[in-house]
């Protein structure tokens, strides 16, 4: 599998929004990535479905939505008629997970799972064959530009090992600290999607940094 690029809009200049959309349309990137957080969930607040329906206007690739939120499952018909085709939860969000999941799906989006870098990855076996993609949180959620969590290695191997054993492989993703440096290493333990917040926008060529992590 070619692996895909999913710049992080939260890193974006939003004081031109438009601006740096036309930027990800126009270069390799496959993904839209769109965190939206409550401040409840996590310890800050982004940006609500105004801004998201303002995104989707302008891009012409898929959005793939974060929800750091609680009580996600009241938004789920919501991101899916602004255009998500992702929506991810996350694990320690959720009291009826597999419900959850469901009900993404039922509104025709991929059904995503994060964790936080404190959850183990077993606790996704009983869910695991209704999980699109798995997302793993290689910083603590809620604030971009944050160190590189070096113990996301191994849970993206343990993951690949749980992949093998369930005959099942969602996408893997990686959010947080992702950068020119360990990128490749990501990819060598398993990962397909990667989420690149500071790395792109705060570059003054965001296309060719895009372009170097999608080689």
């Amino acid at each position: 599998m070619i692996h895909k690029i999913a710049p992080s809009i939260l890193a974006a200049n939003f004081a031109n929004l438009q601006k740096d959309i036309e930027m990800v349309n126009e270069s390799d990137a496959d993904w839209f990535h769109i965190d939206i957080m409550d401040g409840v969930f996590v310890p800050n607040i982004s940006f609500g479905f105004p801004v998201m329906k303002a995104i989707q206007k302008y891009a012409t690739k898929p959005l793939d939505v974060h929800l750091m939120i609680v009580n996600p499952d009241q938004y789920i018909q919501q991101c899916a008629d602004l255009g998500a085709e992702v929506i991810t939860v996350h694990y320690e969000a959720c009291t009826h997970l597999h419900r959850t999941l469901n009900a993404i799906r039922e509104v025709g989006c991929l059904a995503g799972v994060a964790i936080n870098p404190h959850t183990p990855v077993h606790l996704l076996n009983d869910v695991f064959r209704e999980i699109d993609l798995i997302c793993i949180m290689s910083v603590n959620p809620g604030f971009g530009g944050q160190s590189f969590i070096e113990n996301t290695y191994m849970k993206l191997q343990q993951i690949s090992q749980i992949c093998t054993v369930k005959n099942h492989k969602p996408f893997i993703e990686v959010d947080g600290g992702v950068n020119l440096e360990n990128y490749q290493k990501l990819l060598e333990c398993g990962a397909d999607v990667l989420v690149a917040g500071s790395a792109v926008f705060s570059n003054p060529n965001p296309k060719e940094t895009i372009l170097a992590l999608k080689q």
